[in-house]
């Protein structure tokens, strides 16, 4: 598995967790430490880091170490397989739904007649 192309479920699984998912919106205003990051969870440095590779597994954020600062970044384009899934899934849905309503429409015409 490349870290271009996350698989979708490495990519759900970090997005599942409301501290991951806090952290990367973080990451989206600008790269931070992770001692940063840390401090609004309350969380050890330990579990922040497990938190961090998870995200780092699924090709969602790089970290880079200078001197004794690891400073993380957001890869926005990671999130682009699991928009390409929900797009389809919205499209057949939608499909479907259309094709309910005129179901639903022509019953109602036809029990009219």
């Amino acid at each position: 598995m490349s870290k271009h192309d996350p698989d979708l479920s490495l990519l759900f699984h970090a997005l599942a967790d409301p501290t991951r998912r806090a952290m990367l919106s973080r990451l989206a205003e600008r790269p931070c430490p992770v001692t940063e990051l840390a401090a609004p969870t309350g969380l050890s440095l330990p579990t922040v880091m497990r938190h961090l590779g998870v995200l780092e597994d699924a090709g969602l954020i790089t970290s880079a170490k200078d001197g004794r600062v690891r400073t993380c970044a957001l890869v926005p384009e990671a999130l682009t397989p699991a928009r390409t899934w929900l797009d389809e899934q919205r499209a057949l849905w939608s499909a479907r739904l259309d094709r309910f309503e005129a179901l639903v429409n022509q019953t109602m015409k036809e029990q009219e007649e």
